[in-house]
């Protein structure tokens, strides 16, 4: 059998061609999603001027309605005395009942054109908005696609010389980052994204309590807001750190768990986190370092989000040859003998273990709490 080698240089230049035309297209989604939010912005100003024209034909028709009535009850008087009053007294009733009428009816008309540009308005609105989400989830895509061709793909040909594990080596890596990028639009659309959207809706309620209710009520509401753009930072804050806390190359595992966990036991004021260590605190390889710190990571974010645990304990224990991992809540728990589909978050923890050559132990009762344990060695 004769097996034939890859050109590594083709390689390399089917590659960058990939990445130019990949970031084309990623350049030109972008400039769509960005005239889509000027267009949104454009249009969401004009709804706003739209509003207050509605309410206020509403409240002129309102006045015109009165005074049309008044003046079909005085023309129908006229009418009925009509020897009592003058030729001119009944022209200007006749004059007045007919202006009112006439204007009466064009403002109906008007507002009827406001109201459809209006509900015009808002759904052009909702589609921009889906456009603006496609766009943005689009370009996350094609980040991914990038990323893996610029940092994985690219020098590959040189290193790996057989297709297969090619194919093998970039599905699996593409396929870690597309999770990982999912994991993180979800955390963005579900927490600062989320809190954001209900600033913009807050603040045009700020606008409405002040005309309608007054500056106290008002100011009330904007310290609502700032609460909520707190928390706001402390999600995006909190994102970032998850990306790669820089404390872990430079002060390394411990005392980046420290105070990884500290700032979420301040965040939480209603949930009390013990950390303790046993044995002599020691850098690890770096490999070690991070997974042990998302395996930690992730178990706490399970025991607050999904166990609503109010005291979670965790405990490092650093040997000669191996690191023992224990956390422990007493949370909600779950039943481990019903069968179910694990959710990302156990499936990503039992990949890094299983990465380090190490064993995850889980152990939960329903009304009870969790425990997981990790044994890891270090080779």
């Amino acid at each position: 059998m004769l097996i034939r080698k890859f050109d590594t240089k083709t390689l390399d230049y089917i590659v960058e061609q990939m990445i130019k035309t990949v970031g084309s297209s990623k350049d030109e989604i972008f400039r769509i999603g960005e005239q889509c939010r000027q267009d949104y912005e454009t249009l969401t100003e004009e709804l706003k001027e739209m509003k207050v024209l509605v309410l206020d034909t509403i409240e002129k028709g309102d006045k015109l309605e009165i005074q049309s009535r008044f003046a079909r009850k005085r023309l129908s008087e006229v009418s009925k005395h009509f020897n009592e009053y003058s030729e001119a007294e009944v022209r200007e009733a006749y004059e007045r009942a007919h202006t009112l009428q006439m204007d009466l009816s064009m403002n109906r008309h008007l507002e009827k054109q406001y109201r459809e540009r209006r509900d015009d308005l808002e759904r052009r609105l909702l589609g921009l908005d889906e456009t603006i989400e496609r766009a943005e989830h689009l370009v996350t895509q094609i980040s991914v696609v990038m990323n893996y061709l610029v940092s994985d793909l690219k020098q590959v040909g040189e290193v790996i010389e057989d297709a297969k594990q090619k194919q093998d080596f970039g599905l699996k890596i593409i396929g870690a980052q597309e999770e990982e990028k999912k994991r993180l639009s979800r955390e963005i659309h579900d927490g600062p994204a989320q809190m954001m959207a209900n600033v913009m809706m807050r603040s045009d309620l700020v606008e409405r309590i002040y005309k309608e209710r007054g500056a106290k009520e008002a100011f009330e509401e904007i310290r609502n807001l700032k609460v909520m753009v707190r928390s706001a930072l402390y999600e995006v804050r909190r994102i970032i750190y998850d990306l790669r806390p820089m404390a872990l190359d430079d002060l390394g595992l411990i005392p980046t768990l420290k105070k990884y966990l500290q700032t979420i036991e301040e965040y939480h004021e209603s949930t009390k986190i013990e950390f303790a260590i046993i044995g002599k605190e020691t850098r690890l390889p770096s490999k070690y370092e991070v997974a042990i710190f998302r395996l930690v990571q992730e178990s706490v974010q399970n025991a607050l989000k999904h166990a609503e645990a109010s005291n979670i304990s965790v405990k490092v224990e650093l040997r000669r040859d191996q690191i023992i991992v224990l956390v422990k809540d007493n949370g909600k728990g779950f039943d481990k003998d019903q069968k179910k589909d694990e959710s990302f978050g156990l499936i990503g923890m039992r990949e890094r273990v299983h990465l380090l050559d190490g064993e995850l132990t889980i152990d939960s009762k329903i009304g009870v709490g969790t425990i997981i344990m990790i044994n890891v060695p270090i080779r």
